[in-house]
């Protein structure tokens, strides 16, 4: 019950992109069709669901004061949680490489509309920042990691194809010059945010 509630909410309240604006470069750039955007939010949530259970156990069990001590008595005191931040990157950035080859052997229509915000998903913050909450709510198993990691990605797919889908439609609305392009995007993301706090309500 607690993995389920804990999916719901990081799908809805603690959504990335409307509750923490994470990952929002790819997310304004690459939301002007409904299937570029499905496919890159598709993307996100395979990483998001890769890579924090493997920072979950990267952090467990080598990274924390102490995680060691499984190696003997002498390796109790070590603690590397300073290279946190660099290991959850690198982490990232392998599975990214393995995401980019996949994608350009079996799909290479999407490989191509993507184009260079493909590999950005390694730089990309929601990824990161689901590393990082995972490490601030100290989960009690990776298990749990995981199903945070794809309610968070779940979240994040359904911004960024609810803003293309709202864009599509505009495309052919007579929206004001000053307005078109990024400032109408910043409307609409700004709307759907205020959407999605309705959402707070909720008692889980």
């Amino acid at each position: 019950m607690e993995e389920l509630n804990l999916f719901v909410k990081s799908i809805f309240i603690d959504n990335m992109i409307f509750a923490y604006f994470l990952g929002m470069c790819s997310y304004l750039a690459v939301s002007k069709n409904v299937k570029t955007a499905f496919g890159l939010g598709l993307a996100v949530t395979f990483m998001l669901v890769v890579t924090l259970p493997l920072n979950y156990m990267l952090n467990t069990y080598v990274l924390q004061p102490g995680a060691l001590a499984w190696l003997g008595d002498s390796f109790k005191e070590v603690d590397l949680s300073f290279l946190g931040l660099i290991m959850f990157i690198a982490v990232i950035a392998s599975a990214t490489q393995l995401v980019e080859m996949a994608v350009e052997k079996f799909s290479p229509s999407l490989y191509a509309s993507l184009g260079i915000f493909l590999p950005l998903i390694a730089v990309n913050c929601a990824i990161l920042g689901g590393a990082l909450f995972m490490q601030q709510k100290d989960f009690g198993s990776a298990l749990t990691a995981t199903v945070y990691g794809a309610g968070s990605g779940i979240g994040w797919l359904l911004a960024i194809v609810g803003l293309a889908a709202i864009r599509e439609k505009i495309a052919y609305s007579n929206i004001p010059a000053p307005l078109k392009g990024v400032g109408i995007t910043f409307i609409i993301t700004g709307l759907m945010g205020i959407a999605f706090m309705s959402f707070l309500g909720i008692k889980l």
